[in-house]
């Protein structure tokens, strides 16, 4: 029998416990913005921002056009340019709150799912760096709640919010495309099937589909570059790339293994409960969305957005447990839990301790390794810049675009021209035009840059100060006399996507 979800109306205002979680975590991603340095991605997305475009090789606009807004604000602040990102953070940890809420939640399971989902590596980690993935968990955890709002007697029209949230994540990256896909792959197979019918739901569909418009086609245009970027990052070309069977065993160490069984519970209940069987497909999307990004190589964090609503549905499954038995022992073990887990998770996503000391906490999260050195290798590409006979044209060729970006940040100030890239969205923006002009190279081996260059040799290595081992630290820079051909000739052999 097709019946809504059993699901007690919201009852007041948030707990005031969970507002002050989430207000906490702001502001501790705030207090230790600054630390370290930018992420690959965040310098890779100012030079975007300056080169505003209705969609990227690899990216909607949505996350260029915020560091475009950032930067415009104060340029040379990494505190400003990741404001958007805290804030996203805090709203994620607020609106699984409102989830444990809406299903009939007290306000103590408010208070464990918010501190669940504040302690949890992913949104601390996305909350301290600008980075497509943090608007993403922001969206599936809206989209999940307004779905449980929408399932409600009475709640068609909120499919239109649905629609607008969907859009504009979709204009941020494509994978909001995969929870819409998953959701109704779990209403066919559990029900409710009545809302396949439900005209709300395909005016949101309509809505989202018209957001998502110019991205579609810009994407058509281009030869639908985006696909190119999924299959290397599924043949694992990329830093946060893991072996597909990794996927649903990451997730415990993307929300902290200790608070595991929270979300666990919450997926079992889904399945379980009778008063939940009008969600249930939810807790099918998240096996559909497991066996599809196991399947397409996809990357574990990309099925991290369903588990804040999964943690908020075991928050209330935690409520009850902390009631039975001995209480107050319960509610001690569960609050030491929390307090290790949110030491643990904050080692390994923020910026805690001194650089030179973080070589254990990059072992576990590389990311982190990505936001070390990046001022160091523009002062070693200046020096190499400054030695050369004649630097008149001089081409700064950077084989990433996390290196080309840093060069853009902070090689004006060095005296240093803007960089080139072949690497995703840096290739459509501008290619060397003087092809008897010397070139630097940063980030290949003499092997490589000899596909396409004449005369190169090693000028210097790049070093960071802190010792960290990264993807830069003991790159080549090299000299070379010229491309092999013109650049226009060139130039698709060194365009790649990743």
């Amino acid at each position: 029998m097709e019946e809504p979800a059993d699901v007690v109306p919201p009852h007041g205002r948030l707990s005031i416990g969970a507002v002050a979680t989430a207000v906490a975590v702001v502001a501790v991603l705030v207090v230790t913005a600054s630390r370290y340095g930018y992420h690959r991605d965040e310098l890779y997305f100012v030079a975007a921002g300056h080169h505003l475009a209705w969609a990227y090789a690899d990216q909607g606009a949505l996350t260029p056009l915020i560091a475009r807004a950032m930067t415009a604000i104060a340029p040379d602040s990494l505190t400003v340019l990741r404001l958007p990102s805290a804030a996203a953070a805090g709203a994620t940890v607020l609106v699984t709150a409102a989830i444990a809420r809406d299903l009939g939640g007290s306000a103590r399971a408010q208070l464990v799912a918010a501190c669940c989902c504040a302690t949890s590596v992913v949104v601390l980690f996305t909350g301290h760096t600008l980075s497509t993935t943090t608007l993403d968990l922001l969206v599936w955890t809206v989209l999940t709640w307004l779905t449980v709002l929408a399932v409600r007697p009475g709640g068609g029209r909120v499919w239109l919010a649905v629609g607008v949230v969907l859009g504009l994540g979709l204009e941020n990256k494509p994978l909001p495309a995969f929870l819409a896909a998953g959701v109704l792959v779990g209403i066919v197979v559990s029900g409710p099937r009545r809302l396949l019918r439900e005209r709300w739901l395909w005016a949101g569909a309509l809505v989202a589909v018209l957001l998502w418009l110019p991205w579609l086609l810009w994407q058509g245009r281009h030869g639908w570059p985006q696909l190119d970027v999924s299959r290397s990052i599924a043949a694992g070309g990329s830093t946060s790339s893991q072996p597909w069977w990794l996927v649903v065993p990451f997730q415990p160490l993307l929300f902290g293994p200790l608070l595991a069984p929270v979300w666990v519970a919450g997926l079992v209940r889904l399945f379980r409960a009778p008063e939940l069987r009008g969600l249930r497909f939810l807790g099918w999307a998240w096996v559909v969305l497991a066996i599809t990004f196991m399947a397409t190589g996809g990357k574990p964090y990309y099925l991290a957005g369903l588990v804040p609503f999964l943690l908020a549905v075991g928050a209330i499954a935690t409520d009850r447990w902390l009631e039975r038995g001995r209480p107050r022992l319960r509610r001690t073990l569960l609050t030491c839990v929390v307090a290790v887990s949110a030491v643990v998770c904050a080692t390994i996503a923020l910026p805690l301790l001194p650089a030179r000391d973080a070589g254990p906490v990059i072992a576990m999260n590389p990311d982190v390794g990505e936001t070390i050195g990046w001022p160091e290798l523009v002062r070693t590409v200046a020096g190499v810049y400054d030695h050369l006979p004649d630097r008149a044209g001089a081409v700064l060729l950077a084989q990433n675009y996390g290196e080309a970006g840093a060069i853009d940040r902070f090689g004006p100030a060095l005296g240093l021209p803007a960089a080139y890239s072949g690497h995703n969205a840096y290739a459509d923006w501008r290619r060397p035009s003087d092809d008897d002009a010397p070139v630097i190279v940063v980030g290949a081996t003499p092997a490589q840059a000899a596909r396409f260059l004449r005369g190169c040799r090693v000028a210097a290595t790049v070093m960071n100060t802190a010792g960290v081992d990264n993807d830069e630290d003991g790159a080549d820079v090299l000299t070379c006399s010229g491309p092999r051909r013109s650049w226009a000739e060139e130039w698709p052999a060194i365009r790649h996507l990743g």
